[in-house]
């Protein structure tokens, strides 16, 4: 055992010594990789609120047709805060060019049905394919709805009748989400950006520590000497999984530093400080064997320098789909989902921004089943790194 280990430690120290000495490994696995998640998620989220608050304080710009048939309806909608814009010619044009953002259209008919009792029916124009229109139309909504109900209590009131004869079911909310959870939502990314972060972080190492060598033929004097394969395999793994960590690690603690950057309303929303750093760094750690065994499974194949950088960049993007999924469809977590890697790791990290504790059963699946996946590809790679095809370069 002590003479497979010594070799090991050589070539792990090997790694290390060069690797520092590469500006490339230092600045992805220090700096790119572990501070463009936090970064980044701190920029959108307080440009997001910008907006929110920008949007809420000022008027509402809203294009009316044929204001003059309801008089009364515009002056409420004035009180509303919403500014008056003059009439269009072709409503369905001017959303779909974008001209206007938002039209309301009355009808001729509308004081007709209105003195007769009837439903008085307005129509609004919008797009809701452009996101940024969607808090207009719900503000006009809101301002509409408001002037409706008011108006139908008083008919009912005017004949003699209580307005609570119109409900004659009392619904009470009883919304079980935590402030916590309902922050959670915002951050379903984040779980991307931490194993993007383990990815980056030893992607250069690992790149350089087999096809790199093969391409500079120093990998055949590496397997001349007599040490076996498993030795030098360990001792590159090592030195990718130290970057790897080194990398997590920052990137945990931007995001802890991060948390208490974010818009004042966030803050008692969202966990996302220093105990959850600490909650998720031990989550984390199969995850990075998990990684440096794949990025060395894919430099194994790859010819040179560029085809693995090539590999590797398109093979980042796996840990994004369960992110996606997760955001889009509706998934109600099951136990054996914990022992999916990279799914488990998502779902145990949601629990965890959402406010909620990891069980230990969870957490064991989720630590056991990517071990097991990282045992079985390392037995392949060994056998990569054995062959003849690896040892003589290209």
């Amino acid at each position: 055992m002590k003479q497979l280990r010594t070799p090991s430690i050589t070539v792990y120290l090997k790694e290390l010594r060069e690797s520092f000495r590469d500006r490339r490994v230092l600045l992805n696995a220090l700096l790119l990789g572990p501070l463009i998640g936090p970064v980044m998620f701190l920029v959108i989220l307080r440009l997001a609120v910008a907006h929110e608050v920008e949007q809420a304080e000022k008027s509402l710009p809203l294009v009316v047709i044929g204001s003059e048939h309801a008089p009364a309806l515009i002056s409420i909608l004035k009180q509303a805060d919403v500014e008056i814009l003059p009439p269009v010619d072709n409503p369905e044009v001017a959303i779909r060019t974008q001209q206007r953002d938002l039209i309301l259209r009355i009808p001729a008919d509308y004081p007709e049905d209105w003195r007769a009792g009837r439903p008085a029916q307005v129509e609004i124009f919008y797009d809701s394919s452009r996101r940024e229109t969607m808090s207009q139309v719900q503000r006009l909504r809101n301002a509409l709805n408001g002037y409706s109900q008011l108006q139908s209590s008083m008919r009912i009131i005017a004949r003699g009748i209580s307005p609570a004869v119109l409900h004659p079911i009392a619904i009470a909310d009883r919304d079980q989400a935590t402030p916590q959870s309902r922050g959670a939502m915002m951050f379903a990314m984040l779980p991307y950006f931490l194993v993007l972060t383990a990815f980056m972080g030893g992607m250069f190492l690992a790149i350089d520590a087999t096809a790199g060598e093969r391409e500079r033929h120093s990998l055949e004097p590496l397997f001349i000497n007599p040490v076996s394969t498993a030795s030098v395999l360990l001792g590159k793994l090592a030195a990718i999984c130290t970057f790897s960590l080194i990398s997590v690690i920052i990137g945990l603690t931007a995001f802890a530093i991060a948390g208490y950057y974010l818009p004042a309303d966030m803050q008692t929303t969202v966990v996302l400080d220093a105990r959850f750093a600490l909650l998720a760094l031990p989550l984390m750690l199969p995850l990075v064997l998990l990684i440096a065994i794949v990025q060395t499974l894919v430099t194994a194949y790859s010819k040179n320098f560029r085809e693995a950088q090539t590999w590797l960049g398109l093979l980042q993007l796996i840990p994004m789909i369960p992110s996606i999924l997760l955001t889009i469809l509706p998934f109600k977590p099951q136990l054996w989902a914990f022992a999916v890697p990279l799914l488990g790791q998502q779902l145990a990290f949601t629990r965890l921004l959402r406010g909620e504790s990891v069980t230990l059963l969870q957490s064991s699946l989720c630590t056991s089943a990517t071990l097991l996946t990282v045992v079985g590809l390392f037995y392949i790679v060994r056998r990569i790194y054995a062959s003849e095809r690896l040892a003589i370069s290209p």
